[in-house]
């Protein structure tokens, strides 16, 4: 494998001269054939490391006829079968506690960390310490590119526990970067974050963007002003969707009287590896030295080109990788390309995520993404007060029936109104999202108020409901 470019350590030791860049790193503004070209140098080195350390792709790979010394380009990797999500708990379940995909010794495995679990058993992931370098250094790049700077404060809202990627990592990667790290995290409450941020006055907030609302909402009657007045300037948002909704957006900024960047990562490849630059225009993939990134067309599970208005999901393959390494994975996030080339010169492509693949809902023929329909319910505050619940109470992903919404009516507005709201949100999912809707207005503050767990936006059982 290549050689560490730096130390570990908790800063970087070039990170206070880095405050001025216009990037964290050249890869980010280098021109995609020279891109390509250290792509695939480091596309055949991780071949031959997986040759020879790795049972799980050797398998992999016989059983489908490639030999690890063809995949030579970019091309060649079509040939390859994709790694899944399933594939990897059943791996894990085999051989406690890293899997058998693990290609690295057990003595230089220095750290894990596991994914939330939203879909399933977490995935536990090791690192090397190359491999957590590596994690540092995308996240930087992330930060970096949402407008955080050497020398900042940022106050952590993101969850700390159950060893989830966006608590120490996050942290580390702060420190990383120069950035003061407010460790308190979501399951230390509101209230605790909140006066910290009354305190301390950090410039950058980082948490999921519900919970930098519900934040937000309760900044009053905890320290008793209004979170806009905390001097706040980013909020960066991730782990759920959200930050890439306009209404949600808007709603954070305006409570927050700061912009809202979002980024976008996984566990089982690293924490964040997507960032929005100032533009402001959809999220960079800042770590093309190493992950080689593809667009699937879910449909027909061909590769497309990333051009702009694009859609598919993302697969990924690691390049550098030694404790976990995985090729071709199907990350099931799907995205909308927003562009090829930026004002701030990144080269890599920009996206949105539209959702998870495996949250889409097939209503009589029409795709349905949870995340779609909450943004359709943020756009008619205050008559809702943005919160809502798909209730997909039938097998499989799959209905020829109306789909059952549950949204919570605006605070302070009369249950009297509540057919004229039902029917004006039936009209407007129709009409936004081609899909009939059977929608039942709840009472404000009805669902738990958003908190260390990602909000699941799919109910598959009706709710126990006052």
């Amino acid at each position: 494998m290549a050689s560490r470019e730096y130390n570990m350590q908790y800063r970087r030791a070039d990170a206070a001269g880095k405050k001025g860049d216009t990037c964290w790193h050249p890869i980010e503004v280098m021109p995609l054939d020279e891109v390509r070209k250290l792509q695939e140098r480091k596309l055949v080195e991780q071949m031959a490391y997986l040759k020879e350390r790795s049972p799980f792709y050797q398998k992999k790979f016989a059983d489908a006829g490639v030999s690890f010394d063809d995949i030579r380009s970019i091309e060649d990797m079509q040939r390859l079968p994709f790694t899944y999500k399933t594939e990897i708990r059943e791996s894990l379940s085999a051989q406690r506690p890293f899997g058998l995909h693990l290609a690295a010794d057990a003595k230089d495995i220095v750290q894990m960390q596991a994914s939330s679990g939203t879909t399933g058993s977490p995935s536990y992931v090791a690192l090397t310490e190359n491999d957590a370098e590596m994690w540092h250094e995308m996240n930087a790049r992330c930060f970096f590119a949402c407008g955080i700077r050497p020398g900042d404060m940022s106050l952590h809202a993101f969850a700390m526990a159950k060893g989830f990627v966006g608590g120490l990592p996050i942290a580390q990667s702060m420190q990383y970067m120069g950035v003061v790290d407010i460790p308190i995290g979501a399951d230390g409450g509101a209230d605790r974050l909140l006066r910290a941020a009354a305190d301390l006055r950090p410039r950058v907030l980082a948490g999921a963007p519900n919970f930098t609302m519900y934040l937000a909402e309760k900044a009053p009657e905890t320290v008793g002003v209004d979170a806009s007045t905390l001097g706040v300037e980013v909020v960066l948002v991730g782990g759920e969707p959200g930050g890439g909704i306009p209404a949600i957006r808007q709603k954070i900024e305006k409570l927050w009287g700061a912009k809202c960047y979002e980024m976008l990562g996984g566990t089982d490849i690293a924490v964040a590896y997507w960032g929005e630059c100032q533009e402001q225009s959809g999220m960079h993939m800042v770590g093309m030295d190493y992950i080689i990134t593809e667009l699937l067309d879910p449909a027909t599970e061909k590769v497309i080109p990333f051009t702009d208005g694009a859609e598919g999901e993302l697969v990924y393959t690691a390049i550098g990788r030694e404790a976990n390494p995985l090729v071709r994975f199907r990350s099931g996030d799907h995205v909308e390309v927003r562009g090829t080339s930026c004002a701030c010169g990144r080269t890599g492509p920009k996206v949105r995520c539209i959702g998870r693949t495996d949250d889409m809902l097939i209503i009589r023929g029409a795709n349905v993404f949870p995340s779609a329909i909450q943004s359709v319910i943020t756009d008619l505050v205050p008559e809702t007060n943005g919160v809502m619940r798909v209730l997909a109470d039938f097998e499989g992903h799959t209905s020829q029936g109306a789909l059952k919404v549950l949204v919570e009516r605006g605070r302070g507005r009369s249950p009297d109104q509540d057919a004229a709201l039902k029917q004006s949100i039936e009209t407007h999912l129709r009409n936004s999202l081609a899909f009939k809707a059977d929608v039942r207005i709840v009472d404000s503050d009805t669902f738990e108020k958003p908190g260390a767990v990602k909000v699941a936006l799919t109910l598959r059982e009706y709710p126990d409901l006052p």
